[in-house]
């Protein structure tokens, strides 16, 4: 029986807020905006803001509904990102989903001990060279800060190992634009010259308003750095429910997104068509204990709803997920991180960021948990292959030649389709007999031994002018 059908894929989709929530949302983020406004200072982009139609009123800067919907039509629905060589490796569009890890951690649990320590630069060739190795960060960050270097280049310092242990797309962040400037002159190098970077820009600068509705001059310099030389700008403001936004999600989540709006209107006004990343880190202050969770459900929750607001302003997006706030690869750390993994996947926009390497509320990296969260992300991304449906994969004619009774072991249709099944190396599922004479590996065991291995990863190394260069910049910074 020759059945002839196209092949019908469904990618599963989880919505967690509906139009009408979503029109809601928008019209209150505007209203925040014309009504409330923001707090800035800085004196070029006050000028800038008002000369395009905001109300100034000393530090006070309000936007009209009109200013920031005129600005999301301006912004470019896409961003795509470059590996060093060039190549075009992140397209960060709706119903794409591309996971990478995180920034500024200051302390690194060592996987071989679980000693606690300071991030130091080589702690960052470290987590450079397995964010390079594992297949499911598309991306890096700089993941921790370099506690063994001059507080006035460190920032350099950990974007050059990271620029020089990892070959993805990078995002990150600075101290001020005389960082930001050699971070810019660092990555021309690297990937040939501005106008490759211009194709596929390599960097990313990661930025963040203060919450509630504040900007810090130094952070807007930054902004307007990157929108006038083409680095792709992600503005992500932290409201914190209960603490710096509402206690509820709505009202943390309208703040935050009204937050992001207002950079995506001064990048506009600064320079129409710059390429921008809507986002906001929305999660609750845990009435317990104080902290900033970033493992709390309601956390994941938000994000989607984020998420799906990006979508529908057409804009790129930057979420959360993969982060815990477990001190140790244990139980909870996989649990959490799995439950945003998911979450963020199953939404499905743009980048998601922290999975690996944010633990204990953001301030703890590790090598481990890092390999953990790539065989999360295994799991998950199969998950969201869904179940293609076509006569091969129906299989109809097969389960005829095998007939009732037979099995299916060496029928050529499992030859060709059973390698398509996830097969992890770190989850095991042998017979306990089998378990005990392979030497009773235990999860623990088993996850030190991947990490060793990911640890030993060699990332294609920089030609040795572009290093002597780079050598030569390092000498000037200041």
């Amino acid at each position: 029986m020759d059945i002839q059908l196209p092949e019908i894929n469904f990618k599963p989709r989880l919505n967690v807020i509906n139009a009408e929530q979503i029109k809601q949302i928008h019209t209150a983020s505007l209203e925040v905006l014309e009504r409330i406004g923001v707090k800035m200072t800085h004196p070029r982009a006050v000028e800038l803001l008002e000369s395009a139609g905001a109300n100034v009123d000393g530090d006070r800067v309000r936007i009209p509904s009109w200013m920031v919907e005129d600005a999301i039509r301006k912004a470019p629905s896409r961003v795509v990102l470059g590996k060093r060589n060039g190549e075009r490796s992140v397209f960060i569009e709706a119903g794409k989903t591309w996971f990478g890890p995180s920034l500024d951690c200051i302390d690194y649990l060592d996987p071989m001990t679980d000693e606690r320590k300071r991030f130091t630069s080589e702690h960052c060739r470290v987590s450079a060279t397995i964010a390079d190795a594992m297949p499911n960060f598309d991306w890096s960050m700089i993941i921790g800060m370099a506690d063994d270097q001059p507080p006035d280049i460190a920032d350099r310092v950990i974007v050059r190992q990271a620029l020089t242990y990892c070959e993805k797309p990078l995002v990150f962040c600075c101290k001020d634009t005389n960082s930001e400037r050699d971070i810019y002159e660092m990555a021309l190098l690297i990937c040939g010259g501005k106008e490759n970077f211009e194709k596929a820009p390599t960097i990313v600068q990661y930025s963040e308003p203060i919450s509630p509705l504040e900007y810090y001059d130094p952070a807007v310099d930054k902004m307007l750095f990157s929108v006038e030389h083409g680095i792709p700008l992600i503005n992500f403001p932290a409201p914190q429910a209960c603490g710096s936004a509402p206690a509820t999600l709505a009202g943390t989540i309208v703040q935050g997104s009204a937050e992001s709006l207002s950079g995506l209107v001064l990048a506009q006004a600064a320079r129409p068509g710059a390429a921008f990343i809507y986002g906001a880190f929305t999660t609750i202050m845990d009435m317990k204990t104080s902290v900033f969770s970033y493992g709390a459900s309601e956390m994941s929750l938000m994000v989607a709803a984020m998420a799906q607001m990006a979508e529908h302003y057409n804009l790129p997006f930057f979420g959360t997920g993969g982060c815990t706030d477990a001190k140790f690869c244990d139980p909870q750390a996989a649990v959490e991180a799995t439950f945003q993994c998911f979450s963020s996947a199953a939404v499905g926009t743009g980048l998601i960021h922290d999975c690996s390497s944010w633990m204990d509320h953001g301030s703890l990296v590790s090598p481990a948990f890092m390999v953990l969260v790539n065989e999360i992300l295994h799991n998950v991304k199969q998950y969201m292959n869904g179940i293609p449906v076509s006569a091969e994969t129906l299989a109809i004619d097969v389960i005829e030649r095998v007939g009732p009774g037979g099995h299916y072991l060496q029928d050529e249709h499992t030859l060709a389709n059973f390698n398509k099944v996830r097969y992890s190396e770190l989850f095991e599922r042998t017979i306990r007999q089998e378990w005990e004479a392979d030497g009773s590996k235990s999860f623990e065991d088993r996850l030190r031994q991947m990490t060793v291995k990911a640890m030993a990863h060699e990332p294609a190394a920089l030609p040795d002018d572009i290093v002597k260069e780079i050598d030569t910049m390092q000498q000037h910074w200041k």
